[in-house]
């Protein structure tokens, strides 16, 4: 009986690589001045996309045993038998061949080596090293999910210059400094969930308490972080605006997360990151793009 394309749909985790595709989407806007060629876009664009889903169809794969006794991850292909562990290493592996296929021949093999790295490094190293190994893991392994806005950049403009690196980078520390904050209040609200399956995740090694402290250490440095693009004029008021107002709400949560109101106080924590981090990229590029255009209508 074949298997709904649905089950191998959810191994690419659509939300979270829609996130990583969105932030590589405004890293090629932001690294030309206009609009980015359209080759490089579309290609480097699909593959990233490509290398993302067969990094998270890795991580079932990885993480097969520990999905089954956490109740976030239980309803999976691989937990309920939906898939086999073949058919999602065959899956992963089509879909990073494919995605290096398109990005050596359509883009540049500079973004091939960056996105390859990027893949193993979270999939390898996080998912299968760190993830277990360390409650830092999320810290050390966010350089990789961090990667997204770099390889945006490189399609385009190939990192030809210092400034391509040293924009695009400031780009990566960004994503790198908001991942902490992002994951520990999931992290807190499923922490039983984490120590069941015996995952040192700091709230199961270091305690709630501790992990709250620590989620407003890292949105105080988010939010020095995003001040950053404009401090190098890499972008103007208008990004300067949206980043002090998205960053005082995240800071007021992360303060009210010291003492929340309730125990799903968290998990709206963990849901205004996200839209946090898209609203961030978006007066990135509407700072960059359309508000120049704009200017000059």
């Amino acid at each position: 009986m074949p298997v709904p394309f649905a089950q191998y749909w959810e191994l690419t985790k659509p939300k979270v690589v829609a996130l990583i595709a969105f932030t590589a989407l405004v890293g090629m806007f932001l690294a030309v001045p206009g609009l980015p060629p359209l080759r490089q876009t579309v290609f480097g664009l699909l593959g990233i996309w490509l290398a993302a889903a067969s990094a998270a169809a890795i991580n079932h794969l990885i993480d097969q045993r520990i999905d089954k006794v956490m109740a976030r991850t239980a309803h999976r292909p691989l937990p309920t038998g939906a898939l086999s562990p073949v058919q999602v290493l065959a899956f992963a592996v089509c879909l990073g061949a494919l995605s290096m296929a398109l990005l050596v021949s359509m883009v540049n093999p500079l973004t091939a080596l960056l996105t390859f790295a990027s893949l193993i490094g979270y999939a390898i190293v996080y998912t299968g090293f760190l993830k277990r190994a360390t409650p830092q893991n999320i810290v050390i392994g966010g350089i990789a999910g961090a990667a997204p806005p770099l390889l945006g950049w490189a399609a385009v403009t190939g990192m030809r210059e210092p400034w391509d690196w040293a924009h695009a980078l400031l780009l990566v520390l960004i994503v790198f400094v908001w991942t902490p904050p992002h994951f520990w209040a999931l992290a807190i609200f499923r922490r039983e969930d984490y120590a069941r399956a015996l995952i040192p995740m700091l709230p199961v090694t270091h305690g709630v308490t501790y992990t709250r402290w620590q989620i407003l250490l890292y949105t105080l440095l988010l939010f020095a972080a995003t001040v950053l693009p404009w401090a190098t004029g890499m972008s103007g008021l208008f990004y300067l605006g949206g980043a002090v107002v998205l960053g005082a709400v995240f800071l007021w949560y992360a303060w009210k997360l010291l003492d929340p109101p309730d125990e799903f106080f968290a998990m709206r924590v963990f849901k205004y990151s996200v839209v946090y981090l898209m609203a961030l990229f978006a007066f990135l590029l509407a700072d960059h793009w359309l508000m120049p255009w704009l200017r000059g209508a």
